[in-house]
């Protein structure tokens, strides 16, 4: 009974955050949120393909293995074609229990420029202070997979967890968006949020510079010790934040009840 009980709650959080994701514009109509098993660390469960604000209830979650990415259910509904990204990032961090993937506009130029996005504010103290990493999934291409970009198989989705080693948190993907993983949906979906903000800030204090023809080391960016001492701060006060979102969305007419 308190198994089931801790995965009706995991179904709650799971729908909420993809709402939430949706209201704060970091997921469209394409992008996903999925969550380990709370109980049984070898599967996970993601959304069917449908967009992430039209979630309604468990019945549109899909459970996978971890060991492949493919759903337990041999009938069940079409899921994402990118699924790997997240089987493969559990398989390779047994600590990892919430991954978000995201095709956010505001981020999208740090995957293709060759600048480097940095934390430049203490809400976002989680990203890489020498870079956050950009993965080419053009280079993990093999027949008789067509270069989309997409991340089509268990090879791909091995490739881009690779770049998860060493406890980072957020990795970009060159013309296609970024992936997060965290230890519970709720830090994923914060660093969701501020890593698509971090960007914007990000691109704004460099158009801000050029427009006055300053020079870029007026940039004034998070140091090691600021990075990782608001990480450690931003975990214990997440729950403030997450509380807030899930009232937002409740709130609105747009997402369903659940």
């Amino acid at each position: 009974m308190a198994d089931t009980k801790l995965l009706q709650t995991h179904y709650s959080k799971s729908i909420h955050g993809s709402h939430i994701l949706h209201f704060h514009n970091v997921l469209d109509a394409y992008g996903h949120l999925s969550f380990r098993h709370p109980t049984d660390s070898s599967l996970f469960f993601m959304a069917c393909s449908i967009a992430p604000a039209l979630i309604a209830t468990e019945a549109d979650l899909i459970e996978y293995r971890v060991s492949d990415g493919e759903p337990t259910n041999p009938n069940a509904a079409q899921g994402y074609i990118e699924r790997y990204i997240h089987s493969e990032i559990y398989r390779r961090f047994p600590d990892i229990n919430a991954v978000v993937h995201s095709h956010a506009e505001s981020v999208i130029p740090f995957t293709i420029s060759g600048v480097l996005l940095k934390p430049c504010y203490h809400m976002a103290g989680f990203l890489n202070p020498n870079g956050v990493p950009v993965h080419d999934s053009a280079n993990d291409v093999v027949a008789p997979n067509v270069p989309d970009l997409l991340v089509r198989n268990t090879y791909m989705g091995e490739a881009l967890a690779r770049r998860f080693d060493g406890d980072n948190k957020v990795t970009l993907m060159r013309g296609h968006g970024y992936t997060v993983a965290a230890k519970s949906i709720e830090l994923a979906v914060f660093y969701a949020i501020y890593t698509q903000k971090n960007a914007a800030i990000q691109s704004a204090a460099v158009g801000l510079i050029a427009a006055v023809g300053g020079s870029m080391r007026n940039l004034r960016l998070l140091n090691d010790d600021e990075a990782r001492e608001r990480t450690a701060s931003v975990a214990t006060t997440a729950k403030r934040a997450w509380e807030l979102w899930v009232v937002e969305v409740s709130d609105s007419t747009l997402y369903p009840k659940h």
